[in-house]
């Protein structure tokens, strides 16, 4: 059992930059996922530097970080790239 932490970041209101009012984050507990999500997820960990870039400015992308027995791995993929379990468990909040 690992608990992901998500940020979803970008879009028009650039949730997460900087100067944003607006975070969308959550957590996941990967014992809950489905196979064929948890396939998905590891195959982003393991190759996220093939993952397309997301398309157009105002494109989300997902920061995903997992505690493993080597550390902390994080990896950043387009809104497409990511489980509709793991997408879903991201709430809006004002900062």
């Amino acid at each position: 059992m690992a608990i992901l932490h998500v940020e979803k970041l970008g879009g028009l209101a650039n949730f997460g930059g900087a100067r944003s009012r607006i975070r969308s984050r959550g957590q996941c507990d990967t014992s809950s996922l489905p196979a064929s999500e948890l396939k998905a997820l590891e195959t982003l960990f393991q190759a996220p530097a093939k993952s397309a870039p997301p398309k157009g400015a105002d494109a989300f992308r997902f920061r995903i970080t997992r505690s493993t027995a080597a550390g902390e791995e994080t990896v950043e993929v387009p809104e497409s790239h990511v489980p509709p379990a793991v997408a879903s468990c991201v709430k809006d909040e004002l900062v």
